[in-house]
């Protein structure tokens, strides 16, 4: 009875099933479909059943000949079965559809073949998320990036030497620069490219916590120190000892924490809040303002003798209207990004609006940028965004005549012209080139390749 039963309802229960259906007789011809297998392929069930299994035009169906009887049959029927085999097969629309398929024969009591099922899983979506990983894997390979920067710029491209050539050292760091310029990507490539990067590399904003809560967080406290410290804590400090410790928005701390952080400075220690116990720790610190240091010295702000501790190596990073080569390369890269995250079909960004973004001044430097073309994103309706996409303050900010600048078109020849002033430089030495640049070995040899350059000729 159980049999009879499930015989009357199996198309109920193939119907629940979300992966594709479609079962077909020994001549290949379809008999069955599920819903499923109508929402993946457009087609409904009357319209597929009586028609061949190879109507759906699927890209890794193979037809073979039976030597016996002269018919064709498929893979199938010749091997038995098919697994997890990845294919795409067209729509009733048009449109291409990738699968997963798997498939077996049906025999009856006697072993005849009398038929077989198929089933097929859509695996588009996961298709599409490969294609953006990859796309994303290239676009941080990119040779024009370094650690997470963009430039090709002679500004920049000397912050991208000062850090290869500060990263190897424990010496601590300022980074000095405008809001929104990138001083965090600065401090997190030292810490990349140096001999710590496997260890932790803490951050911490000095400017966003009370006095108290800095103290605490820095350097730790003990159960008791305070009201509500119900629990030994570690600070950051000892958090980030063997690695990086970065201080962002120095110029805000205040004078207590400047004479502690002397300390850890001077005797490579700290004492959490409500203990006298020295802690050793080994950090390298980095940190970072938009404040002129000097001026809050000269003010009694800032501790004179903390300033020529951190001050020692100095990096100034440049804002972007210093820069303005790079602007099409930045806001390519962002709209390259953000097409992948929004999956617009948008195809660039028209040659006008590149024009107006160079003549931009750019107050909130790259961080506005960003900002700027996501605002574009989601204005635009069109096949390129156009200025009137851009937000209204870039328009109004805007100057009357663009100044000085290097064309869009001129940027391969920037590379090309840095490449061989770094050969010369490094006499052919493409190990060398490569540090001069701040560019990978592998970016080297592939601009030498691209631009038809023999190193050779520079060893003389």
């Amino acid at each position: 009875m159980f049999e009879q039963d499930l015989n009357m309802y199996w198309k109920t229960v193939v119907d629940t099933i979300q992966d594709g259906v479609m079962i077909v007789n020994v001549e290949g011809k379809i008999i069955s479909v599920n819903q499923a297998f109508e929402a993946i392929t457009g087609y409904t069930e009357s319209e597929m059943v009586g028609q061949p299994c190879s109507a759906l035009n699927c890209t890794t169906c193979e037809i073979v000949r039976s030597n016996t009887d002269g018919r064709y049959w498929c893979h199938l029927f010749k091997h038995g079965e098919i697994k997890n085999q990845k294919c795409a097969l067209m729509r009733k629309d048009g449109a291409i559809v990738n699968i997963v398929k798997n498939a077996s024969l049906f025999r009856d009591k006697k072993g005849k073949v009398i038929g077989a099922v198929e089933t097929m899983t859509d695996i588009t979506d996961l298709i599409h998320k490969e294609i953006q990983i990859e796309t994303f894997r290239r676009e941080l390979q990119a040779e024009d990036r370094f650690y997470g920067m963009i430039g090709v710029s002679p500004a920049i491209q000397r912050v991208f030497e000062l850090i290869a050539n500060a990263a190897e050292s424990d010496a601590p760091v300022i980074i000095y620069g405008e809001s929104g310029t990138g001083k965090e990507l600065v401090a997190s490539a030292l810490h990349q490219a140096g001999p710590r990067r496997d260890r932790p590399f803490i951050k911490v904003n000095c400017s966003a916590l009370s006095e108290s809560l800095l103290e605490s967080e820095l350097f730790g406290h003990v159960k008791g120190a305070f009201t509500g410290a119900i629990r030994d804590r570690q600070g950051r400090f000892e958090a980030a000892s063997g690695g990086t410790i970065f201080l962002d928005e120095i110029g805000d701390m205040p004078p207590t924490i400047q004479v502690k952080l002397l300390r850890v400075l001077e005797e490579k220690v700290v004492e959490r809040v409500g203990d006298n116990r020295p802690i050793p720790v080994d950090i390298r610190i980095l940190s970072a303002t938009n404040r002129n240091l000097r001026t809050l010295v000269s003010e009694g702000r800032f501790r004179e003798d903390l300033f020529y501790r951190i001050n020692v190596i100095p990096i100034h990073v440049p804002p972007l209207r210093e820069r303005s080569g790079d602007i099409p390369i930045l806001a390519e890269s962002f709209f390259r990004r953000i097409k992948l995250k929004n999956n617009r079909q948008i195809e660039g960004i028209s040659k006008e609006t590149l024009d107006l973004l160079m003549q931009y001044p750019w107050p909130g430097n790259i961080r506005e940028l960003k900002s700027a073309m996501e605002y574009a994103f989601v204005a635009c309706r069109e096949k390129m965004i156009r200025p009137e996409h851009l937000p209204g303050e870039l328009l109004k900010r805007a100057p009357a005549s663009p100044p000085s600048r290097t064309p869009r078109g001129n940027l391969e020849e920037m590379k090309r012209r840095r490449l061989i002033e770094a050969l010369t430089e490094a006499r052919g030495n493409q190990s060398k080139a490569a540090r001069l640049l701040g560019l990978s070995r592998t970016s080297v040899w592939s601009q030498l390749k691209r631009f038809g350059i023999d190193p050779k000729t520079f060893r003389g």
